[in-house]
């Protein structure tokens, strides 16, 4: 077997000139496509728990954002953050995965686990049962339920999509929420990020039941012997990049000060600071002369966790042709997404100035 490989490589290494020139169109390949096609916007997000300091997000300074996302009414919306079954595969591998990311990447579920008797993989396959058979109107006591089981499967954010559309007086313990999850799904409301401020808050208004976490550390999960060095390499290389883009930087953190948040998402989903982003941070990056090569390896560790990310989104709606789909995810990952996920069959990507354009109703 060992003789088999060899040789097979070295023949594919003969021929890798052809190989690298001769490529298969693809672009075409769903003209004339039956059914219909899926559209999918990416939307670039600051992190609202990293704003500068000074900057104060409300629900009010989101809702303009939050009004114009609802007006492409997506029916699938995808967050940047990890599944429950993503973290149940790193937990069982600590030999791969730091304790350290699991408990920094991933929810505890152990309160969840006590008030439902729930792992994680029965609490998913809970959760795809219930939702396969959801009623159109269901009670509040199922959605109570429902939400214990998202917090038991390791997706808080879609428990508290089910938490926002119970009525003020059902939004208590029981179905399987005990008072500690009652209190966990009350800071879920008010959690400054935009899982929970923007996509939560959209899922629950055009009344879905649940969100995507699409993120995937599996796939930046580098290898690094020194990582100080490594650090004080990108660091560098940022450094010397970072006077092309002071003023972009400026003038985002000046909008988020002023709690303009729907004139700063237009700012950063701009196509031209999205290329200026991409060019001061990973562009600059693989100028890194470290002799271990650190920029490249950041950058694979990147783009490897993002193919990871855009497969995730593109198997949330894989069964569901014709899909309108939401993406937010943190702004420096849509150049990657818009790219890749355009190459899909029977997709259609959605810009987002146009979706975010300040004159719209």
């Amino acid at each position: 077997m060992l003789q088999r490989l060899s040789t097979w490589s070295f023949g594919l290494a003969l021929m890798a000139p052809a190989l690298g020139c001769a490529q298969v169109d693809l672009s075409g390949l769903d003209k004339g496509m039956a059914g219909p096609r899926s559209e999918v916007l990416v939307l670039g997000s600051v992190h609202l728990s990293q704003l500068p300091k000074g900057a104060h997000v409300t629900p009010a300074q989101l809702q303009p954002v939050i009004d114009r996302l609802a007006a492409y009414r997506p029916g699938i919306i995808t967050i940047e953050g990890l599944s429950g079954e993503t973290c149940d595969l790193m937990a069982r591998h600590p030999a791969v995965y730091d304790a350290d990311d699991v408990k920094t990447y991933c929810p505890d579920t152990s309160a969840a686990r006590a008030a439902t008797g729930l792992d994680v993989p029965a609490a998913i396959a809970e959760s795809r049962r219930l939702l396969d058979s959801w009623p159109k109107q269901p009670t509040p006591a199922q959605r109570r339920h429902l939400a214990a089981v998202f917090l038991a499967a390791g997706d808080p954010v879609s428990a508290v999509v089910q938490w926002l559309q119970l009525p003020d007086a059902e939004r208590h313990a029981g179905d399987g929420l005990s008072e500690a999850l009652v209190q966990q799904l009350r800071k879920g409301e008010s959690r400054p990020n935009e899982s929970n401020q923007i996509a939560a808050v959209l899922a629950a208004r055009l009344g879905l039941q649940r969100v995507y976490p699409v993120d995937d550390h599996t796939g930046d999960n580098i290898a690094i012997d020194d990582p100080a060095a490594y650090g004080k390499a990108i660091r560098a290389a940022w450094a010397q990049a970072a006077p092309r883009a002071r003023s972009m930087r400026e003038r985002g953190d000046e909008l988020a000060t002023k709690g303009d948040m729907l004139g700063l998402y237009r700012f950063i989903n701009d196509p031209a600071n999205q290329q200026l982003t991409s060019e001061s941070d990973f562009g600059a990056a693989l100028k890194d002369p470290s002799p271990q090569h650190y920029g490249q390896r950041y950058v694979a560790g990147w783009e490897g966790r993002n193919l990871r990310m855009v497969a995730n989104i593109r198997s949330s709606f894989s069964d569901r042709p014709g899909a309108r789909v939401l993406v937010i995810v943190g702004a420096t990952h849509k150049p990657w997404f818009d790219r890749w996920l355009g190459q899909l069959q029977g997709v259609d990507m959605v810009d987002a100035e146009k979706i975010l354009d300040a004159t719209a109703g």
